[in-house]
């Protein structure tokens, strides 16, 4: 039911219930005073000593003079007020199953648009709220209402109409759910079918099957699959009442056939004008849809089906009335996984909707940065299987930074690929086929081996539901190992047309980008068949398309983690000497000499197997690997334990250096000093706008750090 329950402030009323012998009265409170007049008995605590002699008695029941009994039920707190609790079955779920127990009267006293019925005597056709002040009036004058209190507390109220519910007796149509509710708890406990990741949630699952009652599948809506059962409506004065007889049946003509064996020819049939909930007509669509109560060639191919993917909220609604539909109708389960996904939250980690207005629409986000770029941006912020995330959101700007870094990354790999094509001489990746494992170089062996071992750990993820950690090694592998580094380390074999090795940088370079862009498929689903289709140059009428292409598979015979943490050494060893050029201001432009220092011999080889990269990449000119540092004055920095020194004899003028060094220190130390003299008076962190405050504190941590990188750099010299 979509209701939303809201705490408000109501009155709670105390009257007196007369014992029909005279010899006293029972006090009981309610905060719907208009729903006594359907009272049909009054429960006590077995328990509760106060009453014991009480119990089987009977009262007299006020402004309507009807008697009703006093019974013993578990389900009275003797804690709760006098103990003493009205029943009223209509009206009420918890008293409608009292009522059942003990064999009440089911009195409804109101119509379906809130006024009561002819069974309110002297309050007919009254408002329930004008009722409610008019009997609380007609107790007090009465002389049977003890006390009014102030009382907050809960009311259901239509999600919809935004009024309070009002619970009612009707008509309905039901399914006995325990053969269902049995059978599909016979698959799990017996063939843990299906399975549900994460595995928490079986116990919900199992939990809600366990404690199914009758399911009520009559909703009265305008739409929706109309009940199969028609009324003999030409026994009962054309009307449908509670006594019309009826028949069930697949159509008309077989009702017709049916009632006419019944009632004779001259009969009048209606349909029942009650359509089916939405949530039976739902259970039958796993099978419904491919063409069953038929045996068709879809429903062999694809039911069963391997994973139904859906939010925690309809696992009761919808996962378990497909599991006993499909169990009553096909004998078996669905489906053999269900993927339970978390909630996208809001930047407050809330839950986004209507009431708080607190949504984010994907179509501004879309719009802004790419609807691949959101996609990936929800995907990869999944921190394990069901997991909720929180999507970073500005809402003065309409900018989110997570959507903005997928925009990011797909921006790399549509720059990355032009430059591929663009070095692949007009051929695809199929005309130039797979590298020979024999011509491979170093580096390429290297790509090849970090690829497949991509391959591995992604295709691990998907089959385990670790779709965030998929997307993750997806960008460390493409932005990183690919665009970073594999692309910067062939360029040279790419532009040098005569080297023999530049057909092997092309076909690597083809094989791993079309590798990528299937692995990234379901992540980026519209840049990746964009970019492969061109890659691969298909015709518009090709119907070969990504899409249905196969998902890539590791080849573990280019796997070897070994050699992948070599060749991070060569890696770290350019990226230090990188940054030591920057810390000493060279130009980028201006070669350098180096010296790189391990007294490990397995370095010293590993090093000197790629000393081309470390050239190539570094700006390199003279390259000297050894085992002891020579005595001069260098700048130094450690990767691992290879010493990584760039001599400072003609490479730069220390004392300008140091010159220009100081000066830089000097204007940041004022800048710290002004910026903490701002955040130090509270008259400009109390008044200045919360923004201006902050774009000072953030001014002072960027100067701060600024200050320690360049005492570090002087510290060098």
């Amino acid at each position: 039911v979509e209701t939303e329950s809201k705490e408000v402030d109501g009155h709670l009323w105390h009257f007196r219930y007369p014992l029909s012998d005279g010899s006293g009265y029972m006090e009981v409170a309610t905060t719907r005073p208009e729903t006594m007049l359907g009272d049909t008995g009054v429960a006590v605590n077995p328990n509760d000593e106060r009453y014991q002699d009480m119990i089987g008695k009977t009262l007299t029941l006020p402004i309507m003079n009807r008697e009703i009994p006093i019974v013993a039920d578990e389900l009275v707190d003797p804690e709760f007020g006098t103990g003493c609790v009205k029943v009223t079955p209509a009206h009420d779920p918890n008293d409608f199953e009292m009522g059942k127990r003990h064999d009440l009267p089911f009195i409804n006293i109101m119509n379906k648009d809130g006024t009561l019925n002819e069974n309110a005597g002297e309050f007919v056709g009254q408002d329930r709220f004008v009722a409610r002040k008019n009997v609380v009036q007609r107790l007090k004058d009465d002389g049977v209402l003890v006390k009014t209190e102030e009382y907050r507390h809960a009311v259901p109220y239509s999600d919809r109409g935004k009024v309070p519910i009002e619970p009612l007796l009707s008509t309905q149509w039901f399914v006995k759910i325990r053969p269902l509710a049995d059978r599909a708890l016979d698959f799990l406990d017996k063939h843990d079918d299906p399975v549900f990741v994460p595995e928490r949630w079986t116990k919900v699952y199992r939990d809600w099957l366990v404690a199914l009652k009758d399911w009520c599948i009559s909703r009265q809506l305008w739409w929706g699959h109309q009940i199969p059962a028609w009324y003999v409506v030409s026994e009962t004065g054309g009307e449908i009442t509670d006594s019309t007889p009826f028949v069930v049946a697949e159509d008309t003509e077989a009702a017709q056939e049916m009632a006419e064996e019944q009632f004779g020819d001259d009969i009048e049939l209606m349909q029942d004008p009650d359509v089916l909930d939405t949530w039976f007509s739902s259970g039958l669509w796993p099978f419904s849809t491919m063409g069953w109560p038929d045996k068709t060639k879809d429903l062999a191919t694809y039911y069963p089906t391997t994973t139904l993917v859906t939010g925690f909220d309809i696992i009761f609604f919808w996962v378990a009335r497909m599991t006993m539909m499909a169990g009553e109708f096909t004998g078996q389960m669905p489906f053999s996984t269900v993927y339970i996904h978390g909630l996208v939250r809001d930047e407050n980690s809330q839950k986004m909707s209507k009431s708080k207005g607190n949504g984010i629409d994907p179509l501004i986000l879309m719009d802004k940065y790419g609807t691949d770029a959101l996609r990936y941006a929800l995907v990869r912020e999944v921190a394990g299987a069901g997991q909720d995330i929180r999507l970073a959101y500005n809402r003065k700007t309409d900018e989110s930074e997570s959507v903005e870094a997928a925009r990011n990354f797909t921006n790399k790999i549509w720059n990355a690929s032009r430059f591929v094509m663009m070095n692949l001489d007009g051929q695809t990746p199929e005309s130039l086929g797979v590298p020979d494992v024999e011509n491979l170089e170093l580096c390429d062996r290297w790509i090849l081996s970090r690829f497949h071992q991509t391959v591995q750990r992604v295709c691990k993820y998907v089959d385990t539901f670790g779709m965030g950690e998929a997307a993750k090694e997806l960008y460390e592998f493409t932005w990183r190992d690919f665009c970073d580094w594999y692309i910067e380390l062939v360029k040279s074999r790419l532009f040098d047309q005569e080297n023999p090795g530049r057909i092997v940088a092309q076909q690597t370079l083809a094989y791993v980008l079309d590798g990528i862009l299937k692995l990234l498929h379901p992540f980026m689903p519209h840049i990746t068949e964009e970019v492969w289709q061109t890659l691969n140059q298909s015709e518009p009428d090709d119907e070969w398309v990504l899409a249905i292409a196969a998902y890539p598979k590791p080849d573990d015979a280019l796997i070897s983690p070994k050699l992948e943490q070599q060749f991070d050494l060569l890696i770290d060893a350019i990226r230090t000497i990188r940054n030591l050029r920057a810390e000493a201001g060279v130009k980028p432009s201006l070669k350098v000499t180096t010296i790189l220092q391990s007294e490990n011999e397995q370095e010293r080889q590993i090093l000197t197997s790629g000393d081309i990269y470390i050239k190539d990449l570094a700006k390199v000119e003279n390259l000297t690997i050894t085992d002891t540092a020579p005595e001069q004055k260098m700048f130094a920095g450690v990767t691992g334990t290879v010493q990584v020194l760039l001599p400072l004899e003609g490479l730069v003028d220390v004392d300008a250096l140091r010159t220009k060094l100081e000066k830089d220190l000097g204007k940041v130390e004022g800048e710290i000093k002004s910026l903490q003299g701002r955040l130090n008076n509270p008259k400009f962190v109390d008044k200045a706008p919360e923004d201006v405050v902050q774009g000072a504190r953030d001014a002072l941590a960027e100067a701060e750090k600024q200050a320690e990188i360049l005492k570090s750099r002087l510290d060098q010299l």
